[in-house]
């Protein structure tokens, strides 16, 4: 039987990096990573560094016969507003296809990455538990982009497509500031070096609010699933771990993990009142031995500030997967305290 051929493309990310652990991991799987850095996942797998902005380089790296029968598609480029972040993204998706799909004749799926944000959760409030059937918001959206191309671009082919959207994905990357683990992680460490306690830096609403995280782990699973799954093909699912938080009700726990006293709530931007804090941060690397990355690479505190200000609840219905056959599920606090212990493990954040 002729092995598949799986095409990771963003694989330096939180989604991408743990999606290529994983494939790298089982038997019949041959892997090809892509992405503009060598990913720093050990293992058995090609890698083709590729800026995707580039359709030369594109198709100079991936346009040559490689077998491949599965794009898992987690590139992503950030601009500073929706409408200025469509055009890039439908570029990348497009000179990848375009370099690979003529020279794949056995290609058989194409996952997109999306999220919650189809469903206008970045805009304000929304209906909630979102279903993949609710309308689209008002765009711009480059989700909806990508999927309306994709699906363009299917018709008539022998391939299929999926579209994953999960939310606050949770999981083990360095050099990948967009990562609300390493949010924390970097706020608690930083505020025990102070001598403070754990304050809970967002708002009152985002703290009583119901939330929802996305371990990348089972993502990955959900993912494949998916993928190999021919009742999935040409649909979107929610992928959640299938719990709900309260940060009020799991604050308490980090302040334990990390062994410090749990403050009263204080919100505060933490864009700006963590900017200065790089000299401490060099500090503990040179005082613990930790992996010498710059300060801000290691975390995006505007992002820290997107997720504890949003003061409404974030609830994605996943039973449409359940129903389709996916019936993986993870415990949300147990997923911070062993992401946590991942970073510990290797020496991102320390132990004190």
């Amino acid at each position: 039987m002729d092995r598949k051929v799986a095409l990771v493309v963003g694989a330096t990310g939180v989604v991408g990096r743990n999606m290529l652990r994983h494939l790298i991991g089982l038997a019949d799987w041959d892997v090809i990573a892509v992405s503009r850095r060598k990913p720093d996942v050990p293992g058995s797998y090609r890698h083709r560094s590729v800026d995707l902005m580039d359709a030369g380089q594109a198709k100079a790296q991936l346009g040559q016969p490689l077998g491949i029968t599965h794009i898992f598609y987690s590139a992503y480029v950030e601009r500073p507003t929706p409408a200025e972040m469509v055009a890039p993204n439908i570029t990348m998706l497009a000179n990848l296809m375009n370099a690979v799909e003529p020279v794949s004749p056995r290609l058989q799926h194409v996952n997109l990455m999306h999220g919650t944000k189809w469903y206008g959760n970045h805009l304000g409030p929304f209906p909630n538990p979102a279903r993949e059937s609710d309308p689209r918001h008002m765009p711009p959206n480059f989700y909806h982009d990508q999927q309306d191309w994709i699906v363009a671009r299917q018709q008539g082919k022998a391939w299929s497509w999926t579209a994953a959207r999960p939310h606050a994905v949770c999981g083990f990357a360095t050099g990948n500031p967009m990562n609300l683990v390493m949010v924390i992680a970097a706020y608690a460490t930083i505020s025990k070096a102070l001598g403070l306690p754990l304050r809970f830096p967002g708002t009152e609403a985002s703290y009583r609010a119901l939330y929802q995280c996305t371990d990348s782990g089972l993502l990955a699973k959900g993912v494949l699933w998916m993928a190999q799954n021919p009742k999935c093909a040409n649909e979107p699912f929610n992928i959640t771990n299938g719990d709900l938080i309260r940060w009020e009700r799991i604050w308490p726990r980090f302040a334990d993990y990390f062994n410090m006293e749990l403050g009263s709530r204080q919100h505060i931007q933490l864009a700006h009142m963590m900017q200065d804090k790089g000299e401490i941060w060099k500090r503990l690397v040179a005082g613990h031995g930790l992996q010498d990355i710059a300060y801000e690479d290691i975390v995006l505190w505007n992002y820290g500030d997107y997720v504890f200000n949003t003061g409404y609840d974030i609830i994605s219905n996943t039973m449409k997967a359940r129903e389709y056959g996916f019936n993986e599920f993870m415990d949300t606090e147990k997923m911070f305290v062993r992401c946590f212990e991942e970073l510990r493990d290797n020496k991102i954040i320390p132990r004190f």
